[in-house]
């Protein structure tokens, strides 16, 4: 029976890269993967013999030029395998760089000493700390080295020997069927060496769970999202290796008056009719106080009015945001029969005034309503 062709088998073109063809080849290889096909164990590792001859030929340059020329038949003629031909399976580099990339083990011997992971903290600002800066405590539950046995697992140096299982390779071979898996050594845990008289204090462990207290001093101008690293307050590495880092990470809360834009900061002023028409002082509030803002006469919603300086410090800077005041002309409730009267009265006197230069944008508005509908 003819074979497939090795391009087809990985499901790439001809002109695929050796990068694209490794990445079809870690897909497929963990899909027929014998451990994820128990049902159907002798076709999976059928087919992954398939995908391994296919792997090993499309990334060995010499082999993939004769295979492009002559097909099959280039390996049938002596071109490509040699001795053994594409059978075995026992350690070639192919096979332990994938089996490395699925389960961390490869050809890696175990680890004598492994640093601690780092740790994230999510903290949580006001827009008033963020902006100004603060130092803030924080509890941090985490593993640290034992204060007994300094991270050794034990009191005494000469308790520390070498694992019966693994040698000290910190790692097993594993066979089934045509190939062998290293995994991890479930005595020693990958380590290479076991305690014989293990501290009565972490069990051995080299480090023990505690919650830290921790100062943290965060700078003025950081937004959410940002990060801010504590080196070495992670978790404690094992057998006295080094700590992980903390990264805290901010979250600033929403204000109730103003929306902050990187530096700068945005709020909604609202005036009275009056104030609106005829101008006046009106006190708006800033992060370091209130400030007088002059409102023009004739003044309309949506008028933005700029306050410089009065935003945030830029993170990476001394430069400071602005403050943005954005004017909402409020009607009138809840009037009293006077103001009532005295309201109608001014809109008498507008129709009054056939100018209509009072309400301009009514005036356009109705013009073009009026030409829409002929």
């Amino acid at each position: 029976m003819a074979k497939k062709d090795y391009y087809e088998i990985l499901g790439v073109s001809r002109d695929a890269s050796e990068s694209e063809i490794k990445k079809a080849y870690k897909r497929l290889a963990m899909k027929y993967h014998p451990d994820k096909n128990q049902d159907n164990k002798a076709q999976a590792e059928a087919k992954f013999k398939e995908v391994k001859e296919a792997y090993e030929i499309l990334t060995d340059a010499q082999k993939k030029a004769a295979y492009d020329q002559y097909g099959h038949a280039a390996f049938e003629q002596g071109f490509g395998a040699g001795a053994g031909g594409f059978g075995g399976f026992g350690g070639g580099s192919a096979f332990d760089d994938i089996f490395s990339d699925f389960f961390g083990g490869g050809r890696s011997r175990g680890q004598s000493a492994s640093r601690g992971a780092d740790l994230q903290y999510n903290i949580s600002l006001t827009l008033e700390e963020a902006a100004a800066g603060v130092n803030k405590e924080i509890k941090v539950p985490t593993w640290v080295t034992c204060d007994i046995c300094h991270g050794q697992g034990t009191e005494k140096s000469s308790d520390v020997v070498t694992c019966d299982t693994c040698h000290g390779a910190g790692v097993v071979q594993m066979r089934q069927g045509f190939f062998a898996v290293q995994q991890e050594c479930p005595t020693c845990h990958g380590r290479g060496k076991v305690v014989k008289n293990p501290c009565k204090k972490c069990h051995g462990e080299g480090r023990v769970q505690k919650t830290k207290t921790l100062s943290v001093t965060i700078p003025g101008g950081v937004d959410t999202g940002n990060r801010i690293r504590l080196s070495g307050e992670g978790e404690a590495g094992l057998n006295g290796a080094p700590a992980g880092d903390l990264y805290v990470q901010v979250q600033v809360k929403p204000h109730a008056i103003f929306e902050r834009d990187g530096s700068n900061l945005h709020c909604e002023i609202p005036i009275n009719i009056a104030l609106a028409s005829l101008g006046g002082e009106v006190e708006v509030p800033t992060l370091n106080g209130k400030v007088s803002l002059t409102i023009p006469g004739e003044t309309q919603t949506g008028k933005m009015f700029r306050l410089r300086g009065k935003g945030i410090k830029s993170l990476r800077g001394s430069a400071m945001g602005d403050l943005y005041c954005h004017v909402v002309v409020e009607t009138p409730v809840n009037l009293t029969n006077k103001q009532k009267e005295l309201l109608k009265e001014l809109g008498e006197s507008f129709k009054a005034d056939k100018s209509a230069k009072h309400s301009p944008k009514e005036k356009s508005f109705f013009d073009k309503v009026k030409k829409f509908f002929g």
